[in-house]
């Protein structure tokens, strides 16, 4: 029996919304800290909600119609949560911090559903070789980890050369010009005085 529809339109969106919401309350890791469990969970989940999405309609405009729904709410959805802040906090969170100065909170990573080997391949993508250079490091609310170093561990860029090079030609031309005016001072003190003439005088 062929499923009219509206219904189609009406069980897509009412899948798409518990789809969040499980997701939401799942956790908010990114796609690059999903290990091998949830792998498998986000491969049955395609399956398990198919049926409740078009049934037994197997045709091409069914498939097609749930595909464009899917598109369309997540479309809207994404464009409304984006400019709107409390909605953002509302879907998807606030970040939390799972290192600061160098310490791992363990209690948030594990309420996050992070393991401490997901977090130190995180920290290493991001340049930190050790917790000791992590200043704070955070899960943003789209799962992904944000890693913040020390000022010793960040890596010089070459805006930064550029600027140290230009202070110290700076520092080198202050010097310069402060040696050049004590020698003069000290020139024109061991210099004898030449005697002035005084414009009315007159030659014999």
């Amino acid at each position: 029996m062929q499923i009219p529809v509206l219904e189609k339109v009406l069980r897509t969106v009412l899948v798409y919304g518990g789809l969040a919401l499980l997701l939401r309350v799942g956790g908010k890791r990114d796609l690059a800290q999903l290990n091998s469990f949830d792998l498998v969970v986000m491969l049955l989940l395609s399956n398990v909600v198919q049926n409740a999405i078009i049934g037994n309609d197997n045709s091409l405009s069914g498939g097609l119609i749930g595909a464009a729904v899917l598109v369309a709410i997540n479309g809207v959805m994404v464009r409304v949560v984006n400019r709107h802040p409390r909605l953002t906090r509302i879907f998807e969170g606030a970040q939390t911090v799972l290192v600061r100065d160098g310490r791992v909170d363990h209690k948030a990573l594990h309420r996050m559903g992070l393991r401490q080997a997901d977090l130190a391949a995180a920290l290493r993508r991001q340049g930190a070789s050790d917790l000791h250079e992590v200043k704070k490091a955070t899960i943003a609310p789209g799962g992904a980890i944000v890693v913040t170093l020390t000022d010793e561990a960040q890596d010089v860029t070459r805006r930064d050369l550029h600027n140290d090079h230009e202070a110290l030609l700076n520092d080198i031309r202050t010097e310069i010009r402060a040696a050049v005016a004590g020698l003069e001072e000290r020139l024109t003190d061991r210099l004898p005085q030449l005697p002035t003439k005084s414009p009315g005088a007159q030659h014999i």
